[in-house]
């Protein structure tokens, strides 16, 4: 196996640019429409081996550019005129598979009917068997969800040249290893399998042995990206001193988003539940929520009606959120890596990033393990200096409105905004994200403007008909 790690700074320039590469005309073309001209490192180090058909395993944490490297490749190779499935990815959650979906269909908008689909659990077979009788050219989806189409019959595999495992390292921590074994015994013997992964264990190593060609490992080296996140860490004699230390926290540093970490789903429900309590608005993620639970939840949390998201780190594994100031471990992870992992979520973009952690003086030997791989000391906040602190709890800014109609009945999103501004007279600035879903849109409201909103949808209508509408937060 050959390996080679990369810090972009010590790429030549040339390297580093898109333009480089050997990439379809029009898949450039709209690179430079999205103004993409300087690949991150792991796209440096792995596009032009992707390129050249090696497998490959890339290694980088979440937020490095992995999808669009490893969907530059899958693109450039497709054959538009052959609606036979020829890209598969795996991701290891829903919300992962429909971010990488949306992601790979941005970069593939300039070529000609490429239809991407997403397989994924938590959603009604019968509607993905419809679409797969129509074909497809790349399919995202969750390992059990894949497995479960092929066990069926309704997904044929055999034509498939590029197969892609996002976050496996946390598809194996999920327990998808005979899952993924399983799916890739239908594909070809003769392909190209890409791996990406924030860690190399063990596991990963007998997933290459088993079932790449003489792969290439390539590191990313962001050391680089962590400088931009400072690091605190609180010790407390007792674990129920904790919930006091963190509410102290939140109101040092308040943020219209902040990730909290636990170690258990019993304990996010109980914490977002205690949060609520003390005027906080909190919201639990875990693996025991129902799917359109799970997405509400993240809605909510995006649109900035609701202001902390307590979660599992198999929840928040592939969570598509880009701008989160604030993150604090209220368990310290078990893991380095999964420490790492977490406090990554922070600090992207360019942007500060602050990462807390609330400890037991039982659990030293796991902080050492920590601080080993920190690139300067440790700094340890005084929990004294907290209790001093009286600030009011900010609510949310925005409000969340759900309106009972959506793709199925050809809603989108400029519909609601014009309806929003053009009838009800709304002032742009104060709409935020919109997300339409199969059967419902979302819409953030600025929290001044929310009752104007809410007025007009009860009696306005939206795309010429009625809708019901209430708030979800």
């Amino acid at each position: 196996m050959n390996h080679s790690k990369a810090d972009n700074n010590a790429l030549p320039e040339t390297c580093r640019l898109f333009s480089a590469l050997t990439l379809n005309h029009a898949l450039l073309e709209n690179l430079a429409s999205l103004q993409f001209e300087q690949m991150t490192p792991i796209q440096a180090l792995s596009l032009p081996q992707m390129l050249k058909g090696q497998d490959v395993i890339a290694q980088a944490k979440t937020g490095s550019g992995k999808t669009a490297a490893f969907g530059l490749s899958l693109l450039n190779q497709l054959k538009p005129n052959d609606y036979s499935i020829q890209g598969l990815v795996l991701c290891p959650t829903r919300e992962l598979a429909e971010q990488v979906s949306q992601a790979l269909r941005r970069l593939a908008r300039c070529l000609p009917n490429v239809k991407i689909l997403n397989l994924s659990g938590g959603m009604p077979m019968r509607p993905q068997q419809d679409s797969l009788r129509h074909g497809a050219h790349v399919i995202v989806g969750t390992p059990w969800r894949v497995q479960k189409h092929l066990d069926k019959e309704t997904l044929s595999l055999r034509k498939v040249q590029t197969v892609v495992l996002d976050e496996a390292d946390r598809m194996l921590d999920m327990g998808f290893f005979d899952a993924i074994e399983r799916v890739l015994l239908f594909c070809p013997g003769k392909r190209q399998t890409v791996l990406f992964s924030a860690t190399y264990p063990a596991q990963i190593k007998q997933l290459a042995s088993d079932f790449m060609t003489n792969p290439t490992h390539v590191v990313a080296d962001d050391s680089e990206q962590a400088i931009d996140i400072e690091q605190c860490f609180y010790e407390v004699a007792r674990a129920q001193d904790k919930l006091e230390t963190l509410v102290a926290l939140l109101k040092k540093h308040p943020s219209e988003s902040t990730l909290i970490f636990c170690n258990t789903k019993e304990q996010t429900k109980s914490l977002a539940q205690s949060l609520n309590e003390q005027g906080f608005s909190a919201s639990a993620l875990n693996g025991d929520m129902e799917q359109i639970d799970r997405d509400l939840t993240m809605i909510r949390f995006v649109n900035q009606s609701c202001s902390i998201l307590v979660a599992t780190d198999v929840a928040a594994r592939g969570l598509d959120i880009q701008a989160l100031p604030l993150v604090i471990n209220y368990d310290v992870a078990f893991e380095v890596d999964t420490h790492t992992h977490r406090i990554g979520r922070t600090g992207r973009a360019g942007n500060k990033g602050l990462a807390l952690s609330i400890s037991l003086p039982n659990e030293a030997e796991r902080l050492c393990q920590i601080e080993t791989s920190m690139t300067s000391a440790m700094t340890w906040g005084d929990t004294k200096r907290l209790s001093d602190i009286k600030d009011d709890i900010q609510p949310p800014r925005m409000v969340t409105m759900s309106i009972a109609a959506g793709k199925k009945d050809k809603i989108r999103p400029g519909d609601v905004l014009g309806a929003l501004t053009k009838d009800a007279g709304l002032p742009a600035d104060s709409i935020g994200k919109i997300n339409i879903t199969p059967l419902y849109s979302y819409v953030a409201i600025d929290i001044s403007h929310a009752d104007k909103a809410y007025q007009y949808f009860k009696q306005g209508k939206l795309k010429g008909r009625a809708v019901n509408v209430r708030r979800v937060g």
